[in-house]
């Protein structure tokens, strides 16, 4: 019986690295994302601005 509880809490510590690594890999996506996001909304901002100048005839410098 001993060996048979020593493989099953081996399988759970196993899962549950498996769950972490799984978790820590999502958070690091998840903060990619932000960053991309941000870099997005920066760049849509530009583009905004420059149409303003275009529209408005103005020069660009």
């Amino acid at each position: 019986m001993v060996g048979q509880e020593d493989l099953y809490i081996e399988k759970i510590t196993s899962s549950i690295k498996k769950i972490a690594d799984f978790l820590n890999s999502f958070d690091m996506s998840c903060s990619r994302f932000v960053t991309l996001r941000e870099k997005l909304t920066a760049l849509e901002q530009r583009i905004e601005y420059i149409e303003t100048l275009v529209t408005k005839g103005e020069m660009l410098t």
